[in-house]
């Protein structure tokens, strides 16, 4: 697996795009965590890697209190402005190897478009730690569906060409062995549940803009990757939209040490 230097810091120059552009994740998926996998009602919730809370408010809207773990500062920071209007929600600067929160202290962890930045082993011993007994670990992915449409096919071939380190950065999200080995005896349940967005192309562009992996301005092929989405969005948009399609996959289950 390739290793990234400095990961954390990836999306400090991406929070606006992120905080604009990045989909939330369906309802059904707390509802999936509450009815088949007995997440109960108001149990804690340590969200890892939080960014800019937009997994956070899933959890606070339907009643969890939730502590943010996040170690990009600028993201944090986002996440506690768009937020501070939730009594249950706190943060803290800290990492999936070394959260900073007190031991059995969370009934749920979550990761959500995460976990493929942390370090597998060491992750799991530290969820292991902050969860309270029979906690859960519930790791989720918005997986933008790659065929399907002329514009999901195209929008693939076009992040293959252009952006720097896509193919690599693709190849870290957990899929169901990956996920099954990670979790081991623990693996509990996987659902996977419909997710899309409809975009105008300042939208588009803000979506692609907040990828980790798409080359910023000054880059030489930042300009003609935008020529080629215009061109893109042109070719397949409806009414003046695209729909950005996605599959959001959660796998469930209890960390061990």
């Amino acid at each position: 697996m390739p290793t990234f230097a400095n990961s954390t810091q990836r999306f400090s120059d991406r929070v606006g795009d992120y905080v604009k552009f990045r989909p939330t994740y369906p309802r059904e998926v707390v509802a999936f965590l509450h009815d088949t996998c007995g997440v109960e009602l108001g149990a804690r919730v340590a969200d890892i890697g939080a960014g800019t809370g937009i997994s956070a408010k899933l959890f606070l809207d339907a009643g969890h209190p939730v502590v943010a773990v996040e170690p990009n500062d600028a993201m944090r920071a986002s996440a506690d402005a768009w937020l501070a209007s939730f009594d249950r929600f706190s943060s803290v600067a800290g990492t999936a190897e070394a959260t900073t929160l007190d031991g059995a202290s969370v009934d749920l962890v979550i990761a959500a478009q995460a976990f493929h930045w942390f370090d597998p082993v060491t992750a799991r011993r530290e969820f292991a730690r902050i969860l309270k007994p029979r906690g859960l670990v519930a790791l989720m992915w918005n997986s933008r569906l790659l065929e399907g449409s002329p514009f999901l096919s195209g929008y693939e071939t076009l992040l293959r060409h252009y952006s720097t380190d896509y193919q690599a950065v693709a190849e870290r999200y957990g899929d169901d062995a990956s996920m099954a080995a990670w979790f081991g005896d623990g693996f509990a349940h996987k659902g996977a549940f419909p997710n899309a967005q409809l975009l105008d192309f300042d939208g588009l562009k803000g979506r692609l803009m907040s990828s980790s992996y798409a080359p910023k301005a000054g880059h030489p092929n930042h300009e003609p990757m935008l020529a080629a989405l215009r061109e893109l969005f042109d070719r397949t948009a409806c009414d003046g939209m695209v729909e950005f399609t996605y599959q959001t996959r959660v796998y469930v289950g209890h960390a061990t040490a």
